[in-house]
């Protein structure tokens, strides 16, 4: 059995539900819409975040009701919604193996489609008077866009530190996971503490998961994603942060050098991954995604012991040590 359907085993009643409340919450009276959610629903990948929802609110009170499922809809309807903009901003024309959103049906509908899922997730919440878990998304959404702009802002200048590469991963990455945490712990419970402790679990595995994807650039396995794509496209990652903090000042206007101007040539892609790996910014990286993962296991480590504690932990690992 695959490690994401052994995490999903124990609320795969859940899960199952979740779906057909999630498809009713898309409905539209215009058939050009119910075309395109069709179409989305169908090509679901592997729905971590509603996965996090369902086992934090059952690992914390063992059960879970309608504010849950309503909850966990909430997030997928603003995350499709921040996906099918991302994708006419990226012009992207793929997401997840498939045409995206704007591929098939150009900008303008991409659009209306995001604002439109955007304005449903708002309602059902609204609607129901679930006001703390719609600021609890609400903040996720402040805080992804926050992070996508401060990368925009830092990425020209290539000497951004370690701090501010931690803040900019929390924002764009680590939000929507301590969001869905957070909410699943929020519509069951009403102990602050416990909700705080569960958002900061979410985080910090967020934290690691960027990581994780920072040291897919510098490895050769088949993971979908070219080797060095991240220096092709500029984008700093803790492996490279590391070593251009830690080498001498010729070292550093090589490399970035090679990132500002050589980027395309493939040769020079090669020597600056060599040069971050024989620079220990791989073994450096990897020690601090493995810190994270520490503190997020250590934060679930006092919750008696339940089938949903162990998915979580099982899913705290599938993160550090997923090959895609």
């Amino acid at each position: 059995m695959k490690v994401t359907e052994q995490i999903k085993q124990p609320i795969l009643q859940e899960m199952e539900l979740f779906e057909k409340k999630f498809h009713d919450a898309m409905a539209s009276k215009v058939a050009l819409l119910n075309r395109i959610t069709y179409y989305i629903v169908n090509r679901k990948g592997k729905q971590m975040r509603p996965m996090f929802v369902f086992l934090t609110a059952k690992m914390v009170s063992g059960t879970v009701n309608e504010r849950t499922y309503r909850g966990a809809s909430v997030i997928e309807l603003i995350h499709t919604a921040t996906l099918v903009h991302d994708d006419v901003v990226d012009d992207s024309n793929r997401r997840r193996g498939f045409f995206s959103i704007n591929a098939l049906w150009k900008n303008k509908i991409a659009v209306l489609v995001g604002d439109y899922l955007l304005s449903k997730g708002l309602l059902l919440s609204i609607d129901n008077g679930d006001f703390d878990l719609l600021r609890i998304i609400s903040v996720a959404v402040r805080e992804m866009s926050e992070g996508e702009l401060l990368q925009i802002e830092k990425a020209r200048r290539l000497d951004i530190t370690e701090e501010v590469y931690y803040e900019i991963i929390r924002q764009k990455t680590a939000t929507l996971i301590a969001a869905c945490c957070a909410l699943g712990a929020q519509s069951v419970i009403e102990d602050s503490g416990k909700v705080e402790d569960m958002r900061y679990f979410g985080e910090l595995i967020g934290m690691a998961f960027q990581i994780k994807d920072d040291l897919f650039d510098y490895t050769e396995e088949a993971i979908g994603k070219p080797t060095g794509i991240d220096i092709k496209e500029q984008k700093m990652t803790l492996p490279l942060i590391h070593v251009l903090n830690h080498c001498s000042a010729k070292e550093k206007s090589w490399l970035i050098n090679s990132i500002k101007n050589h980027n395309k040539d493939k040769k020079r892609v090669k020597e600056v991954i060599a040069f971050v790996k024989g620079h220990n910014g791989l073994v450096y990286a990897e020690a601090k995604m493995n810190e994270f993962r520490e503190r997020a296991l250590q934060l679930i480590s006092k919750y008696p012991q339940s089938v949903y504690k162990d998915a979580l932990e099982l899913m705290v690992n599938y993160v550090i040590e997923r090959k895609k």
